[in-house]
């Protein structure tokens, strides 16, 4: 693909960063994994031009971002609904598109989820920092041009040269499509600290409603509720897996996502699936949701079950 084959970012909006399938074998030094928040809707992103799964895409949260064309580009767009529109004309997710030279991305405010995914044939290009690409901007690593950094007014976005076919189906199937609008039941694999809480807590955190709080980033995602009461008589700090609920003094649950800390030593009520992070990802602020106790198996078939699905697209 030549060198002018490239996006121009006309309006920066709030947070857009370059994120591939993240960074492993690093925790050890403290070194959080970055990548897609919703890593189900990336890849079905990377999976409607036949990329390799953990392929560079655009993570676009909230909306505000507005980029410009300067050649002929496919690309693909999954995830949430931003209001995104080409050249004024409504554009839809989970769809493969093409867009002409002069032609204008924009996505506006939120109809139904947070998070969008905008994929290019061979993944976006960035600078890789321990083996990935992945923005994480408290560390300074990874981006489309290093350092951590977002996207900034007059940026350029270059695709990776690919000579691949492209999947014969331009659209997700709908019955792989989520619908974000549904209230969100997550699971919840107990296990670290569970037995420490008391009964009426853990009877709370399975039955009530909890409420997305403001103070939700890449890092985590806090709910408010019912306070959790937990007796644990002291804690070392230990390793955090993505999903982690860690519950602190004030009883409300933090979800640990992408950009968490490596290590902790609150009390862990358990550790959400892959696909409930995945969700939690794209609910908004005020949003309900509601935790559901399941175990490792379940979670890895619905696990499997769903890359599968992205997997036998891509062969089409």
């Amino acid at each position: 693909m030549s060198l002018a084959a490239a996006l121009r970012v006309e309006k920066a909006g709030p947070l857009a960063l370059l994120q591939d399938g993240g960074r492993f074998g690093v925790r050890h030094l403290g070194i959080t994994q970055g990548g897609p928040m919703d890593w189900h809707a990336a890849g079905w992103a990377n999976a409607l031009l036949g990329n390799d799964p953990g392929a560079a895409v655009l993570e676009v949260a909230i909306g505000g971002l507005t980029l410009v064309a300067e050649a002929e580009l496919t690309l693909s767009l999954c995830g949430a609904d931003l209001s995104a529109s080409v050249s004024g004309q409504k554009l839809r997710p989970w769809q493969r598109f093409t867009l002409q030279a002069g032609d204008r991305l924009a996505f506006g405010m939120p109809r139904c989820g947070v998070r969008a995914y905008l994929g290019a044939c061979g993944g976006w290009q960035g600078v890789p920092a321990l083996g990935s690409v992945a923005c994480v901007g408290r560390e300074g690593f990874g981006g489309h041009k290093g350092g951590g950094r977002p996207l900034d007014d007059g940026d350029q976005l270059q695709p990776e040269a690919r000579s691949q076919p492209l999947p014969s189906c331009s659209c997700v199937p709908p019955e792989y499509q989520p619908d974000y609008g549904q209230p969100a039941e997550l699971g919840v694999i107990p296990g670290g600290q569970t037995a420490f809480f008391d009964g009426a807590s853990l009877y709370e955190a399975f039955n009530a409603l909890w409420q997305v709080d403001t103070r939700a980033d890449r890092m985590g995602i806090r709910l408010i509720g019912p306070e959790l009461v937990c007796h644990h008589p002291g804690m070392v700090s230990e390793g955090l897996a993505a999903g982690a609920i860690q519950v602190p003094p004030d009883g409300q649950p933090i979800c640990l996502m992408n950009d968490r800390q490596t290590i902790g030593g609150y009390p862990r009520l358990g550790t959400l699936t892959p696909l409930a992070r995945a969700w939690l990802a794209q609910c908004q602020t005020g949003e309900t949701v509601r935790l559901r106790a399941t175990g490792t198996g379940r979670a890895r078939q619905e696990y499997f079950v769903a890359q599968k699905a992205i997997g036998s697209f891509q062969s089409q």
